[in-house]
């Protein structure tokens, strides 16, 4: 068994990514059989069938594509989850990702499974306990003209420090947190990534984004990359947790975070505690010393 369990929060872009991964090992090739819809608001457009070509992703969005030219565009938000049993391998042969919850070794279906896609050899449930996801059936050729798709930005390892200096720009007047959240402006760093590369640039996030250099903000971009390209080798999220088929589990966030959910621990940079405190309403985690609030542009 192959377990993935996400955080208590919307997964950001490495989780998706590392349920691509894994997902497209179980269902590439295989014939989308049937659609069982059990929750109307879960499932938008018409239900199709067709042989899976690829799974690709959209920031935070998976994108199913079939050999009939359409795709299936799902997105998991906050409680969102995909579980999917092999048909003659129940036992040690089930994938799950997303939300961590009892449903992951539960049997299936059950009142919070929302869509049921049957697979040549398996069964894919979609379930989500808010009702906030999706899956979306849509033409291939029409997945990036989809208005989800086309408000998002560039993610970080497509966008030069030029044309991130120049979107500050644009909202000087926002902390610099809050801008980088927002995924029309940069795509993909959620709460845990975005308290991370600013940590590793040393920038403190109540800064205004106006005031950020462009040397700061070359090097926050090259921290967003190098944050998100640890998380997605190590197998997903800082705060992910496998557990194997022997029972014994691996915590990513003891692997990874420098700040994030290590308030009262040293800096590993200068040992000093670590805070946590509120931007914009969310848990902020900040060295006080190595990120310094009251900084101006150069």
């Amino acid at each position: 068994m192959i377990i993935l369990k996400g955080t208590a929060i919307m997964p950001e872009l490495p989780e998706v990514e590392t349920i691509r991964r894994g997902l497209i090992k179980y269902i590439k090739n295989q014939k989308l059989q049937n659609t069982e819809i059990l929750c109307a608001k879960s499932f938008q457009g018409k239900p199709t069938t067709g042989k899976v070509v690829s799974i690709r992703r959209f920031g935070k969005a998976l994108i199913i594509d079939l050999d009939n030219k359409k795709s299936l565009m799902i997105h998991l938000r906050m409680t969102g989850q995909l579980i999917y049993d092999p048909t003659n391998h129940k036992d040690n042969g089930r994938y799950a990702a997303g939300h961590p919850s009892d449903n992951f070794t539960a049997e299936l279906p059950n009142k919070q499974t929302r869509v049921i896609l049957h697979f040549d050899s398996g069964t894919l449930y979609f379930n989500d306990q808010r009702k906030f996801g999706f899956i979306k059936v849509l033409p291939t050729a029409e997945v990036e003209q989809d208005p989800f798709i086309q408000k998002l930005a560039k993610e970080p390892w497509d966008m030069t420090a030029d044309e991130l200096y120049a979107k500050l720009q644009k909202h000087p007047n926002s902390c610099i947190k809050a801008t980088i959240l927002d995924q029309t402006i940069i795509t993909g760093l959620g709460n845990i990534y975005a308290d991370e590369a600013l940590f590793a640039s040393k920038i403190h996030p109540e800064r205004k984004s106006g005031t950020i250099t462009k040397k700061e903000t070359a090097a926050l971009l090259e921290a967003a990359k190098t944050v998100m390209d640890k998380s997605i080798a190590s197998g997903g999220s800082t705060m992910s947790t496998y557990v194997k088929a022997d029972g014994t589990t691996g915590d990513y966030l003891e692997l990874f975070a420098q700040v994030f959910r290590r308030q009262d621990q040293p800096c590993p940079r200068c040992g000093t505690t670590i805070q946590k405190i509120k931007v914009t309403g969310r848990g902020t985690h900040i060295c006080p010393r190595c990120q310094v609030k009251d900084k101006q542009n150069d």
